[in-house]
């Protein structure tokens, strides 16, 4: 389903209301937000001479509220000019200015007395056709439609957004028996579509889906550290990445959405669930309260379960003592299921490593995973009519790994069933419904079909397919599709004419194998396909170039090696420049260094929304070689004509600056801001529907009589580019913003910018630039303190300056 959506009214510009208001503005939807009027004056109003009946006053804490999400951190909004499509307003002036939106999301305090009064008023104000929506976290339809009209009702649904908006994937959706089919479906075309959602189906039962198992785990944990003795850190180990969950680990995403918040939603849920299995583990312990009796709350109060401290070698993370409740310095957790964590594993194969160690830690995180996959067992139907939206909503809205379900398939559902047992526990109804009928497994491949458990048929059926989505690791399952592939990446067959190269090696990182299939592939496309596209549905594009394999060229002193890997590299964008068939980039989440180059020379570029791209060799003492320094030489004049005098040189400076800081992006708008998007280039708002929407963008091309680009001389600044950029050079030394060798790389990247020593207004070929690209980055390869800074970003992850 196709949907329009222009303009959105918002009730409650807290902040929930205005984050959802921020994406809308970065989806380029104008929204209208309302809060309550002013009873008094602020003295700076009283000093203006304004009154309580000024509209910059009426509208006062809309606006103010607005004006706080730019200083939100990480940003809400892809850039700052976002928020121009935002109009404040307030409820008593601009209510009937409701009837003019496509649809109304209620976002006021979790009060169901004030949720509904407001829709007592909006009676008068719905307009039909139009959605109305509460962004409640749990409160039931029942008691928000209470009394209301048929109309309103049959207009209504529950669209819970998880903070921060921009970032957290999960969109859950709830109707009632009366809500209109058709308001439904075009909410979660909106969610999907518009606003880049992963949406989840939830019953109107207390905290729906995602909450609801994940606020009972975490109170289960809470409790389990006192009866077990852990400390923090320890725990925060157990519950991370070594267990497929965030890095964060429980502690330090309580101190992120504050503990008065979980308190809230524990106290909400345990009185609601009556005599549910979780209702034991809501109730959290005595150092809990204590701490809420400190104010102890997170970051929002400063501390909380960590708490930063300045010393004198800097600022320092403390740990809160769980019985002191005092500060005292970290440790490092010392378990043998954390070793285990860290051998090269599958996810699931890792976490199970962990939940089956025979050490205190094992033990935990069985007892915590081992009874969350019970209760979600347990809640089909009750929460969710299937598996699949609870695996989802705990994926997307609490960026676990895999979900309940995924687990219990990567333990073993027998093995789990059988382990309960021993234990004297309960093996739930839908587990042994699942063996009962033979599978396994609650998903399974048959064939090249995607399965999943129906809980209503007690059968294997297929997947749905979502909305505009293009699986490439379900479109592999068919051999057939895969033409090309080695270890690093493959040329599949997306059908309708068009193939995909796709990147595969660990963190997709451009490897001598990446450029021969990149090389073979092209030669495929040009024989057998219309069009390409270069994409991953990985959580990054590329991280850059192979950093290991060329430091050991270097450290080697093999310069014909890297020569030749830096040739075959320049010799692959240039393919894909001046292709013969059209060629569409696909970055998303990091894409850098190399992995931006390559998007560089597509002829259209198909991004994610979240793409986070730049040039930032320089962080690793190099310039971007893979044609990616020559192409920024052509992209910061490309628009300038040729028989226009301008001065160049603040536009030289500004790409300059771009690649000599490393700057990346913070969405695919700032990028396109950057220079690394074109004006033609587009994004998708929903990262699963990208590869789709860059095959459609390739067709597009196909049908419009594509003709690859014609070679042009470019025309270089020379000796005068050169001589500015040196002085800000110079300037940044002094100014002790830059060390000696930043400086050095510096005059290294401009020589390349600027075409070399040359008179301004040459015209060169880019393959001249090439050979200056390559000729840098072969010399600055040969430098210790290069091979020093790759060594350390290797080890480190973060950049040197030496």
């Amino acid at each position: 389903m196709r949907v329009n959506l222009q303009r959105v009214g918002i009730i409650g510009s807290g902040v929930m209301g205005g984050g959802i208001a921020a994406q809308l503005a970065n989806a380029g939807v104008s929204s209208l937000v309302l809060d309550i009027a002013p009873t008094e004056l602020l003295p700076k109003e009283e000093a203006k001479g304004l009154s309580l009946g000024d509209r910059q006053v009426r509208k006062r804490i809309a606006s103010a509220n607005i004006q706080a999400q730019l200083k939100l951190k990480p940003p809400p909004f892809f850039e700052a000019e976002c928020a121009e499509l935002i109009e404040p307003g307030n409820v008593e002036d601009d209510f009937e200015r409701l009837k003019e939106v496509d649809w109304i999301i209620e976002a006021v305090p979790e009060k169901v007395q004030i949720k509904q009064d407001l829709y007592a008023r909006l009676e008068d104000v719905v307009q039909p056709g139009q959605i109305v929506s509460s962004n409640t976290s749990g409160i039931s339809i029942k008691d928000m439609m209470a009394g209301r009209s048929e109309a309103l009702r049959r207009q209504f649904v529950v669209t819970h957004f998880f903070n921060p908006p921009r970032y957290m994937r999960l969109l859950e959706l709830i109707a009632s028996t009366e809500t209109d089919p058709e308001i439904l479906e075009r909410a979660a075309a909106i969610g999907s579509q518009i606003l880049g959602k992963g949406v989840v189906y939830a019953k109107d039962t207390p905290n729906f889906i995602a909450n609801r198992i994940g606020i009972a785990e975490i109170g289960r944990i809470l409790n389990a550290v006192v009866e077990r003795g852990f400390n923090i850190d320890e725990v925060d180990a157990l519950t991370g990445k070594a267990v497929g969950r965030p890095k964060s680990g429980t502690f330090r995403l309580i101190d992120i959405v504050g503990l008065d918040t979980l308190v809230n939603n524990s106290k909400y849920l345990a009185g609601a669930l009556g005599d549910d299995p979780a209702v034991k583990s809501l109730e959290l312990p005595d150092f809990v309260h204590r701490m809420m009796e400190g104010n102890l709350l997170g970051e929002k109060t400063g501390a909380g379960f960590y708490k930063r401290v300045k010393t004198e070698k800097g600022k320092e993370i403390l740990a809160l003592n769980l019985e002191t409740l005092e500060y005292g310095p970290r440790s490092k957790p010392r378990l043998a299921c954390l070793a285990e964590a860290k051998k090269p594993r599958k996810v699931g194969d890792r976490i199970k490593a962990v939940a089956w160690s025979d050490d205190r830690g094992g033990k935990f995180v069985w007892d915590i995973i081992s009874r969350t996959l019970v209760y979600a067992a347990l809640k089909v139907p009750e929460i969710s009519d299937d598996i699949l939206n609870i695996d989802r909503a705990m994926r997307w809205g609490f960026n676990w790994e895999l979900g309940p379900f995924e687990i219990w398939d990567a333990f073993g559902v027998q093995e789990v069933a059988e382990r309960l047992e021993s234990e004297g526990r309960e093996v739930p109804p839908l587990v042994r419904e699942l063996l009962a009928s033979g599978a396994n497994s609650f998903y399974r491949i048959v064939g090249v079909m995607p399965t999943y458990f129906d809980a209503k048929t007690k059968t294997m059926e297929p997947i749905p397919p979502r909305d505009g989505v293009l699986e490439l690791a379900h479109l592999k399952l068919d051999s057939s599709k895969v033409v090309l592939g080695n270890e690093a990446a493959s040329l599949v067959d997306l059908g309708d004419g068009v193939a995909c190269i796709e990147f595969h090696s660990k963190m997709n990182t451009i490897s001598g194998a990446t450029l021969d299939l990149i090389h073979d592939g092209l030669d495929r496309v040009e024989k057998e396909f219309d069009a390409v596209i270069l994409g991953n549905q990985g959580d990054n594009f590329c991280a850059g170039a192979d950093l290991l394999a060329l430091l050991s060229h270097a450290q080697a002193k093999d310069w014909d090696a890297i020569d030749s890997m830096i040739t075959r590299f320049q010799n692959c964008s240039m393919r894909l420049k001046y292709l013969s068939k059209p060629t569409v980039g696909c970055p998303h989440g990091m894409t850098l260094g190399g992995g931006c180059e390559v998007n560089l020379h597509c002829h259209r570029i198909r991004a994610a929304a979240e793409t986070y791209m730049g040039l930032v060799e320089l962080g690793v003492g190099l310039i971007p070689a893979g044609a990616g320094t020559k192409e920024m030489a052509i992209r910061f004049q490309e628009h300038i004509p040729s028989d226009v005098e301008v001065n160049r040189l603040p536009f030289l400076d500004r790409v300059f600056r771009m690649i000599g800081t490393a700057k990346v992006s913070g969405s695919a708008l700032e990028a396109q801001s950057m220079g690394l998007l074109r004006v033609c280039d587009s994004w998708s708002m929903n990262k699963d529907c990208q590869i789709q929407d860059a095959k459609t963008v390739a067709l597009s091309l196909v049908a419009e009589g594509f003709r690859a680009p014609r070679q042009r001389p470019v025309r270089v600044t020379g000796s005068e580019g050169l001589a500015m950029l040196q002085v800000v050079l110079r300037n940044m030394l002094v100014a002790g913003y830059i060390s000696e060798y930043d400086h050095h790389l510096g005059e290294n990247l401009a020589h390349v910018l600027c075409g070399g020593d040359v008179p301004d207004g040459t015209l060169v070929s880019e393959q001249y630039l090439l050979d200056l690209e390559r000729e840098v980055f072969l010399h600055l390869c040969g430098q210790e303190k290069t091979q020093e800074r790759i060594a350390h970003t290797l080890k480190t992850g973060k950049p040197l300056r030496n």
